[in-house]
C-alpha cells in the first residue's frame, strides 16, 4: 500500500474517531486550557456540529453547481453567447462581496441560521464552476463535435453524450474548489447563529480557550484536505478514462 493512502486511511480514522469521541483525546488539549478550563468543546455535539457543516456546504455547492453549469452551458451555445459578460457579472457577486457583508444583508431577509450562510456560500461558490464549465465546453475539439454530428446526434445528444463527459473533470475542478472555499467560510456562519463548527472556533475566542479553536479548525482543515483528495482522486480517475493526462485538469 502506497504512503499516500495510509497517510489517508489514517487520517479519516482519527477524524472519525476524534468527532465520534472527542473524550478519548482529552489529553492532548489539556496542555492548551488555563485554570481548569474543559479540554473538549462541551456545549455541544462534535459530531452534530461536523454534520450540520458538511450539510450546510454540500446544499450550497449544490445549488452553486446548478446554477453554474446551467449558465455556463447557455452562454457556450450560439443563442446564449452574447449573454457571456452579464453572466460573469452575475456569477462575480459573490468574490466582489466578503461573505460577513453577505451574511449581514441576507439576516434581514431571511432571518438568523442557516439561511445566510447557505446564501454567503452559494453566491461564493459560483465563480469556479462557472469558470471551470466554459474551460471545460469550450476545450472540446471541433472535430470531436464534427464526428457527432456526423453520426446524426442533435444538439442535446452532443451536449450530454459528448460535450458534459468530456468536460466533466474540468468541471469537477471547480466545484472542488468550491467546496474547500465554502468548508472554511462556512465557519463565519455561527456569527449568525448557524449551526457548524465555526461555533466551536467562536467559544474558544469567547472564553480564550485555544483548546477549542484548535479543535474546530483541525476538523475543519482535515476535512478540507480529505475532500481535497477524494474529489482530486475522481478527476484523475475521470481524465483516464478520457485519456487525457491529469495534468490537463485545472
Amino acid at each position: 500500500m502506497k504512503v499516500a493512502s495510509v497517510l489517508r486511511l489514517t487520517a479519516v480514522v482519527l477524524l472519525v474517531l476524534f468527532i465520534a469521541m472527542p473524550q478519548a483525546f482529552a489529553f492532548l488539549f489539556e496542555p492548551l486550557t488555563d485554570n481548569r478550563a474543559p479540554a473538549i468543546y462541551n456545549q455541544g455535539s462534535l459530531l452534530f456540529l461536523t454534520l450540520q457543516h458538511l450539510r450546510t456546504v454540500a446544499l450550497a455547492t449544490l445549488a452553486s453547481t446548478v446554477l453554474a453549469v446551467a449558465l455556463g452551458i447557455f452562454v457556450t451555445r450560439p443563442s446564449g453567447a452574447e449573454f457571456l459578460p452579464l453572466s460573469r457579472s452575475l456569477v462575480n457577486i459573490g468574490q466582489t462581496f466578503p461573505p460577513i457583508a453577505v451574511l449581514a444583508i441576507a439576516v434581514p431577509l431571511v432571518g438568523f441560521g442557516e439561511k445566510p450562510t447557505f446564501i454567503a456560500l452559494f453566491l461564493y461558490g459560483l465563480l469556479p464552476i462557472f469558470e471551470n464549465t466554459l474551460t471545460g465546453l469550450t476545450q472540446v475539439s471541433p472535430q470531436t463535435l464534427e464526428a457527432a454530428r456526423g453520426m446524426g446526434m442533435n444538439a442535446r445528444q452532443r451536449l450530454f453524450q459528448v460535450e458534459l463527459p468530456l468536460a466533466f473533470p474540468v468541471i469537477l475542478a471547480g466545484i472542488r474548489l468550491s467546496v474547500i472555499i465554502s468548508l472554511g467560510t462556512a465557519t463565519i456562519g455561527s456569527t449568525v447563529a448557524a449551526k457548524g463548527l465555526g461555533e466551536v472556533i467562536i467559544a474558544g475566542l469567547q472564553s480564550n480557550n485555544i483548546a477549542f479553536v484548535l479543535q474546530g479548525g483541525l476538523v475543519v482543515a482535515l476535512l478540507a484536505i480529505l475532500i481535497h483528495d477524494g474529489l482530486g482522486l475522481i478527476e484523475r480517475f475521470a481524465a483516464r478514462k478520457l485519456g487525457r493526462s491529469t495534468d490537463e485538469v485545472p
